[in-house]
């Protein structure tokens, strides 16, 4: 049988309390911290950069999908 991987995704973070959400989510079973960049060229939206980044891979595992 084939292992599922659990990633919530960091845009539900509130971005206040940024380093909170990152470490519950370590606290948990959940294998990867998803992370979608969205540049407003291939989708609408627009999410975060660089910035943002830098203090999650200090303090997580994650999965990163840029579209």
């Amino acid at each position: 049988m084939a292992k599922h991987l659990i990633a919530p995704s960091i845009l539900a973070a509130d971005f206040g309390n940024f380093q909170r959400d990152i470490e519950m989510i370590n606290d948990t079973d959940a294998d990867w911290l998803h992370v979608d960049i969205m540049d407003g060229v291939f989708v609408p939206n627009i999410s975060f950069g660089p910035e943002v980044l830098k203090v999650a891979k200090n303090i997580a595992n994650f999965h990163l999908m840029y579209i």
